[in-house]
């Protein structure tokens, strides 16, 4: 896959945060194709160990809708290790009812970890295209 950013790939070790609604915080009657908690919960972690197996270092920040409690996680993440990557997930991004949810932790991330690299995937299974962008082949 093709770069479509202009910035210098981060070294393969570049530590990873993986942000995401916790799945047992999902309105699920919104979500299409008959996705329930249990699903999604596989969905992510086989997600996470595909992304380990190909030698990425994601650690996995799940998060409750509300921004203070949110804020407050990856704080609490940010602050026991450096990572140069934060992926959020899609269920952050695409409700309208988390904008604000999304503006802070992007906020949060710009202010705490100056020159982060952020990346959006749409589901658990393309968090590895996300990490190609970014970060070298490991």
């Amino acid at each position: 896959m093709s770069r479509p950013t202009t910035s210098t790939p981060l070294p393969k070790d570049t530590k990873v945060l993986y942000i995401g609604l916790h799945p047992s915080t999902l309105d699920y009657s919104r979500i299409p194709d008959g996705l329930d908690e249990v699903t999604l919960t596989a969905r992510i972690e086989a997600g996470n160990a595909a992304l380990r197996e190909a030698g990425y270092d994601v650690v996995w920040c799940p998060v409750d809708p509300a921004p203070d409690q949110a804020e407050a996680t990856v704080r609490e993440h940010l602050g026991k290790q450096a990572f140069g990557v934060a992926v959020i997930g899609g269920g952050v991004r695409l409700f309208p009812e988390h904008t604000l949810l999304f503006e802070r932790l992007v906020d949060v991330l710009t202010e705490a970890v100056p020159g982060i690299r952020l990346g959006f995937n749409t589901e658990p299974g393309n968090t590895i295209d996300v990490l190609r962008r970014w970060i070298s082949t490991p």
